[in-house]
């Protein structure tokens, strides 16, 4: 998966997050895979990717925010008129029913 926009990106993550719920949702449901050492490493890996990922969000919304601010008020208003600098769109993520409950099948 090549994401170009960031609205790209944000279904990208939206489809990541929403099976790495369903792979460890189904894992609770198999106590043998739960007890293998290759699993829980890579459950362990996972979590941890998911958690910067969380951290890069955050991080590109605090920016996209400072940005936005400073293009709104004077005398960035003024240049960023001049240069046709548009506001820039946070990366959110949607609660939705459809990115709780994906469906993995094996």
């Amino acid at each position: 998966m090549t994401a170009e926009t960031p609205k790209e990106r944000i279904e990208n993550d939206n489809i990541l997050t929403g099976s790495l719920r369903s792979l460890f949702a189904i894992a609770e449901n198999y106590p043998d895979l739960k007890a293998n050492t290759n699993f829980t490493e890579l459950q362990s890996q996972l979590s941890r990717l998911e958690e910067e990922i969380a951290g890069a969000r955050r991080y590109y919304n605090g920016v996209v925010n400072k940005y936005n601010t400073k293009a709104e008020m004077f005398p960035g208003n003024i240049i960023a008129k001049m240069f046709h600098f548009e506001r820039k769109p946070l990366f959110e993520v949607e609660e939705s029913e459809e990115r709780k409950n994906v469906k993995v099948s094996f």
